[in-house]
């Protein structure tokens, strides 16, 4: 095993997570991120937790898609939202076998499974939880690079000192909190909002690893200007790029 890959997994359980003896632990992995679900699996154990391993890909989320019926997509699945209930941490390790494979499904039937499973997700929510990437050949390829360069990618934001990136972390949110407005300028992109009142969060690895970004919601009505987003994103197995959007009074 990459040694990196073992460090990865000790930062999620011990930083991120946080697991404690006694802790149940799920941890959804796929095909693509066995290995760092065997290394997961490691440190709950020695951390003295429970670890339950849920198998996904993709691939059986479309053959279920394509293949229910309306009525069973509308079912709630009551054993699942127990799981989930019974939980005390959910690791999520996402390492895709192909980006695209969920481009050919409906979006009405994602927008329906998505619909009726918002109670597990705010479930899943009011856990500790974390959801981080695990290097693998897809990625790669969706940000141009081998995998060889996309490790090193990966493992140098995520192998870092994460309780010293912390406290920068929350240096920024005390300034930015000082403040009561903001305004982005870059290629087409000129963009002013008002952030007085509202609460500037730290994102320092604890749900997401990696992380590092300073974030809030500016109060809606006093969004002015133009933004464009230059960077391609893959959601549900379609590509969305070239997004400009213009706002006035929040609009």
């Amino acid at each position: 095993m990459d040694p990196r890959t073992e460090r990865h997994a000790e930062i999620l359980v011990k930083w991120s997570a946080e697991v404690r003896p006694g802790d149940m632990v799920i941890v959804r992995a796929s095909p693509e991120s066995h290995t760092l679900a065997i290394a997961v699996a490691k440190h709950v154990s020695l951390a003295g937790g429970k670890v339950l391993t849920l198998f996904e890909s993709e691939e059986i989320q479309r053959a279920t898609l394509e293949n229910s019926s309306p009525e069973t997509l509308e079912v709630f699945p009551k054993h699942v939202a127990e799981m989930y209930k019974a939980a005390d941490v959910i690791i999520n390790l996402s390492a895709p076998m192909n980006t695209r494979t969920l481009t050919s499904v409906d979006p009405k039937r994602l927008i329906a499974v998505s619909r009726v499973q918002r109670p597990i997700q705010d479930t899943v929510l009011s856990k500790r939880w974390v959801l981080t990437v695990h290097p693998c050949r897809a990625l790669a390829q969706q940000a141009n690079m081998s995998l060889e360069e996309y490790e090193d990618f990966v493992y140098g934001a995520t192998l870092i000192d994460w309780a010293a990136e912390s406290k920068n972390l929350y240096l920024v949110k005390e300034h930015l909190e000082r403040h009561s407005d903001v305004r982005f300028v870059g290629p087409e992109t000129d963009l002013y909002a008002r952030t007085d009142g509202r609460v500037w969060i730290a994102s320092d690895g604890k749900k997401n690893m990696p992380s590092g970004e300073v974030f809030t919601a500016p109060i809606e009505d006093t969004v002015e200007g133009t933004v464009y987003f230059d960077i391609p994103f893959v959601y549900q197995g379609r590509v969305i790029e070239g997004v400009r959007l213009r706002f006035e009074k929040g609009e």
